[in-house]
């Protein structure tokens, strides 16, 4: 009966290189960074249909005869806005999903940043020894 194995035989190096300190804080910092990542695109998502959702109110909001007061959402709550102040809210809170949007995104490139110096210098020490990718 034959044993698993995870690398073939002329991939494993009977001299495999010692992991140091350094490179399991290396390692470490890595896997930090990828949750974090993750993370940020699940955000990002979210992000993305709450954006959606304003861009629809704005057309509705478009639509709204003057005269009639307007459910608006704030937090968990529906207040009767004028449609002037409604449409001012609805500007406020455009203009904040897309900051948030742009600091998330930016963060994503950091971290991603970070990750592929990290990947550099891991896998040019361990080469086929560690695995980085998803």
């Amino acid at each position: 009966m034959q044993s698993m194995r995870m690398l073939d035989k002329q991939d494993e190096n009977e001299e495999a290189e010692e992991v140091t300190w350094e490179d399991q804080q290396r390692i470490n910092s890595f896997s930090k960074l990828n949750t974090r990542v993750r993370d940020l695109n699940e955000k990002l998502k979210e992000l993305k249909v709450e954006k959606e959702a304003l861009e629809d109110l704005s057309t509705e909001l478009e639509l709204a005869d003057e005269d009639e007061p307007v459910l608006y959402k704030v937090g968990e709550t529906f207040l009767h806005l004028p449609l002037s102040r409604a449409q001012k809210r609805l500007a406020r809170d455009q203009a904040d999903v897309e900051k948030r949007l742009a600091a998330a995104a930016d963060s994503v490139d950091d971290c991603e940043r970070q990750m592929k110096e990290l990947k550099v210098v891991l896998y040019a020490k361990f080469g086929k020894a560690i695995n980085l990718d998803e």
